[in-house]
Order: structure tokens, then C-alpha cells, then sequence
């Protein structure tokens, strides 16, 4: 594999590895020498996990020095860059959790393999009790992630698309749990998702928490059944008919305790159309608790409903970077052309993994969207 400056195999693709306790820094040639593969998952709404594997020899100064010094103990925290055409991309910044050595008799055969989670997972190891008076749920997800900032964490943060004025009279928000789980529970309920994006440096990273990014530049586009211009070999779409579901939420006046039900919201402001001919919701889902909360939240959790079950339209794929020349990268849109009318166009990137071994680069991806035939007849870029 390679270190700071060397090339994996002879393509153009460069490799990076850092560690540290929090602070990293390159790590020493004999660990970038040992490296045999390399595996990062990135995935809407979840955290990102990764998997380093590295030979172990008898003699080797990581079974000799580097493990017994605690150099792989969980919670050290590793970086990965990778380099393609000389522009380089975090695509990890996160905490060992695990490690494993797989001792054998046949040489070369004896591992060490280091199993962790991206950065979100400081959030999540400690419970905690704590209350938000007076706080709408951006303000809330603001307070806590400013906790975090001394790892190099820096929020974006999305005002909720229906405003909810606190009511400290009526209401008090109460946090139970950790706060990754308090943070993906506002999310969830307006519809927004939440992850960590490593970069654009080294040691830095942002906490997104917004609607997912389906509008705005898109990556270059996957070309499939193109001959020479193929860069995917085979990507398989499915449609299925009961993923999106209208929601059903009803309120009560307070005053006169008549039920109302709440009219059906247009989704586009959270998930902007992708295909030209969007899928029906054959399914009808009647929301439970709504009556309890107050119009604006019950609004926001129709809406929500709406709109994450919404893309009925998925499509998954395996993809060569060295072939490609360009990652791709989850949580933004790319085009997909040499598909056909019906599965052309514009998808949002749901989840990629990133394989890589000496000399091969490898991505697992999944797309995503609401509906049929691309928006416009051209695929750019």
C-alpha cells in the first residue's frame, strides 16, 4: 500500500494514512509497507465504518513494538487520504474500536486487522439526561455539537424546514440518551439526516445536519453499456412500489378537543425532484403520537414521513477508480448515462465503499430517487 508520497501500484492514485491519539501525524514507513487493504463504508444517515488490514511478521516492528506500545489501541484515531490525479480526499477520519491478530503457520499469513467508526462515535458514549428550554431543534443540535470541536468538528447546521418557536410554558425538550442518538432523533423527525463529512484537510471534518444535498454541482457521471466510454461494469436498478407511503397525522385542538387531519405537504423542499415521472405512495401509514404534539411538530413529522420514504427508485453498482479517474463520493448526486430513458438522469448517492488493495481501487456504491426518466436529456457533466 502506500505512505505519504508513494503511488499504490503504478496508477495514479496515492495513498495516506495517519494516526494518532488525537492529534495524527504520518505513520512510520513500516506501517504503510504492511498495509494490505483498505476498506471505508459511507452511508446517509449512518455512521461511517472502516477496515485496515496489515501483515504481521516475526521480526516486524509492528508485533515487536507498535502493538505492544498501544499504537492500534481503541480509540486511536486514524486519518485516510486518498489522491487521484494529484486532488486529494479525506475519506476518513475516525476511531479504532477494534483489533484483531489472526496468527497462522503458513508465512505472510499472519495479520493484524483494526475494526472502527468515524468520528460520530464520540457522541455516542455517554448517556446523558439534559433539558432545552427555549431551544427549536437546530439551536438544540448547535448546543451539543459545539462539545465536539476540539477534534476539528464544525457543524453545518440547517434550520428546520417547518419552524418549531419553543414553548417553555406548555413544553420542555428533554434529551435521554446519548447525544448521537438525541441529535439523529431531531433529524429524523424533520426529515434531515446527520453525518460527519471528513476534510476538506486532514483533522478537520463537518457535522452536517440538514436535508440531504440533492441539489447543486453534480459528480461525473456513471457511464454504463458505452463500450470504450463505460466506466461501471454493471449497474442494476430496481423499482419498487411500496417503498413511499402517505402519511397520515392527525391533531387536536386544544381548546375545543376537535381531531383534525393534517393535508398532505409538498416534499420538494427536503428531497428536490430527480426524475421526471415521481412514484406513487400506494401506501397509506397513519402516524401515532401526533395528537399529543403541537400543530408545527405534528407538521414536521408528517413531512419527514413524506419525505424518507420517498425514493422508490434505487440502483447499485461496482466501480474501477483507476478506470473512472475520479471517486465518487456518498451523500451528493451523479448522473447515470447508458441506462436507458426510464433509469437515465440524476440519482443521489446513498452509500459507497471504498475497497482498496496494493495497486487496485475499487467502489461498491448505491443511488437513489423518488421517480422515472431523467429531468433533463442531457447527463452532465
Amino acid at each position: 500500500m502506500a505512505g505519504d508520497d508513494d503511488p499504490i501500484g503504478s496508477g495514479p492514485i496515492h495513498l495516506t494514512l495517519r494516526m494518532g491519539p488525537k492529534l495524527t501525524r504520518p505513520v512510520p514507513p513500516e506501517v504503510t509497507e504492511a498495509l494490505l487493504s483498505a476498506q471505508i463504508t459511507s452511508t446517509a444517515g449512518e455512521r461511517s465504518g472502516f477496515q485496515l488490514a496489515f501483515d504481521l511478521t516475526k521480526k516486524g516492528a509492528i508485533i515487536k513494538r507498535l502493538l505492544p506500545e498501544g499504537f492500534f489501541d481503541p480509540k486511536t484515531r486514524v486519518i485516510v487520504t486518498a489522491s487521484v490525479k494529484g486532488t486529494p480526499r479525506v475519506l476518513l477520519d475516525g476511531l479504532i474500536v477494534r483489533q484483531e491478530v489472526g496468527a497462522s503457520n503458513q508465512p505472510g499469513q499472519t495479520t493484524l486487522t483494526v475494526t472502527g467508526e468515524d468520528l460520530t462515535l464520540l457522541m455516542d458514549l455517554e448517556e446523558r439526561a439534559d433539558r432545552y428550554p427555549n431551544l427549536a431543534p437546530a439551536q438544540r443540535v448547535a448546543r451539543i455539537l459545539a462539545k465536539y470541536t476540539d477534534y476539528g468538528i464544525d457543524p453545518h447546521i440547517i434550520r428546520e424546514q417547518i419552524p418549531q418557536p419553543p414553548r417553555e410554558q406548555l413544553r420542555v425538550e428533554y434529551q435521554t440518551g446519548t447525544d448521537l442518538s438525541y441529535v439523529n432523533e431531531l433529524a429524523g423527525a424533520n426529515g434531515y439526516t446527520f453525518y460527519l463529512d471528513p476534510g476538506p484537510r486532514p483533522g478537520r471534518s463537518t457535522a452536517y445536519w440538514g436535508p440531504q444535498k440533492r441539489i447543486g454541482q453534480r459528480q461525473h457521471a456513471l457511464n454504463v453499456n458505452m463500450d470504450a466510454n463505460s466506466t461501471v461494469d454493471q449497474l442494476t436498478f430496481a423499482y419498487d412500489g411500496t417503498a413511499r407511503e402517505e402519511p397520515q397525522a392527525r391533531v387536536q385542538d386544544p381548546r375545543t378537543r376537535e381531531w383534525a387531519l393534517l393535508p398532505q405537504q409538498d416534499i420538494s423542499p427536503l428531497r428536490p425532484q430527480l426524475g421526471r415521472r415521481p412514484s406513487p405512495a400506494l401506501k397509506r401509514r397513519t402516524l401515532t403520537g401526533t395528537a399529543k404534539l403541537d400543530s408545527e411538530t405534528a407538521r414536521a413529522a408528517a413531512l419527514a414521513r413524506a419525505a424518507t420514504s420517498a425514493d422508490a427508485i434505487s440502483g447499485s453498482g461496482q466501480l474501477d477508480v483507476n478506470r473512472h479517474g475520479y471517486i465518487l463520493h456518498p451523500r451528493e448526486l451523479v448522473g447515470v448515462r447508458g441506462a436507458g430513458v426510464t433509469y437515465d438522469g440524476d440519482y443521489y448517492v446513498t452509500s459507497v465503499t471504498h475497497n482498496l488493495w496494493p495497486g487496485r481501487y475499487q467502489q461498491n456504491f448505491t443511488i437513489s430517487r423518488e421517480g422515472l426518466v431523467a429531468m433533463s436529456d442531457r447527463v452532465r457533466p
